[in-house]
């Protein structure tokens, strides 16, 4: 069995990849551009993608193609009409970064929250030597304990956050966009009224019909102005247009992006070139998912999608 891995620099470096050694013969590769798809993959039996399009045009030459894994949980890179019409299975690694991102929620809502970059900055620019005080009160900032935090998708991830939160004393209440989600432990309530009431909100939600462009200036404007709004689910869910308003008009505390409309992040993007408030957001590139045992973990997870099929078993498949 040919594997051929198209982009392996997205999943960064340090990785085992022996695992697949077991299945066949991995040929692994960076980078892959649009132009060289067809020749890397016309031989394979199996495809391993992160980010590369996979569609009509370069599937067709893939003619020993039986199975599309995705080293993640998206597949909106994939062209599924394509692949029904072929019967080529598609399957993809789901729960994997679960710890990852809920710990970088939390590292991200204290950088805001406990306005980490002043002080840090307040200490390395020398001021603090010699100071009149042993401690300095131009800033300050809140217990989490007692605060409403809001959670826009409720899925593995946001449960995973909300426990933590619960930890930390915070009170829970949850958004479904899709109004599929239930919870017998967490209060639903309509998005204008989580985004009014919440100290915290942070995002964990795909990006679909239900939640593009969710967030708009209109309902963020609701938001109380010490709030802090999280997003580490998908960039379209947040107008960012809108967003670097409400940061520059003082509207919300603070506002911390692991994602992004456009990632790589472009310079046309509204929030590059904010002009008042800067201090205000916090982002950072797409990182919430990738520790170091999260990447393993999702090489692991592709392993067990290929091993399973070659014994005829179904597992995380898409189609």
């Amino acid at each position: 069995m040919k594997i051929v891995l198209l982009d392996s620099n997205s999943l960064g470096e340090g990785l085992d990849l022996t695992v697949f050694n077991s299945l066949g013969e991995l040929i692994s590769y960076g980078y892959t551009e649009k132009k060289e798809v067809p020749s890397r993959i016309k031989d394979a039996d199996v495809i391993i993608t992160n980010k590369v399009a996979l569609n009509r045009k370069n599937l067709i030459h893939a003619v020993n193609l039986k199975l599309i894994c995705v080293t993640g949980t998206g597949t909106d890179n994939i062209d599924k009409e394509y692949l029904n019409e072929t019967g080529i299975v598609l399957s993809n690694a789901v729960n994997y970064s679960t710890e990852s991102v809920a710990q970088h929620t939390f590292a991200m809502l204290f950088y805001l929250y406990e306005k980490l970059a002043y002080y840090d900055k307040y200490v390395k620019s020398g001021k603090y030597i010699d100071d009149d005080k042993f401690s300095h009160y131009e800033t300050t900032f809140s217990e989490l304990y007692g605060k409403k935090w809001g959670i826009i998708g409720l899925g593995t991830i946001g449960k995973r956050v909300a426990e933590i939160a619960e930890a930390f004393g915070c009170n829970v209440s949850f958004f479904s966009a899709s109004g599929k989600t239930q919870s017998n432990k967490y209060e639903q309530v309509e998005l204008n009224t989580l985004l009014s009431e919440s100290d915290i909100v942070s995002i964990h939600a795909p990006l679909n019909k239900h939640t593009e462009g969710l967030l708009s200036y209109d309902n963020m404007s609701v938001m109380k102005s010490d709030s802090i709004l999280l997003n580490l689910g998908r960039g379209g869910i947040i107008n960012e247009e809108d967003l670097a308003r409400i940061l520059e008009e003082d509207i919300i505390g603070g506002a911390g992006l692991d994602v992004l409309s456009e990632e790589p992040m472009k310079r046309s993007c509204p929030l590059a070139g904010l002009k008042r408030n800067s201090h205000k957001l916090f982002i950072t590139p797409h990182i919430g998912w990738a520790s170091s045992e999260s990447r393993q973990r999702v090489i692991q997870e592709v392993y067990y999608n290929i091993a399973a099929y070659i014994e005829g078993d179904k597992r995380n498949e898409v189609l």
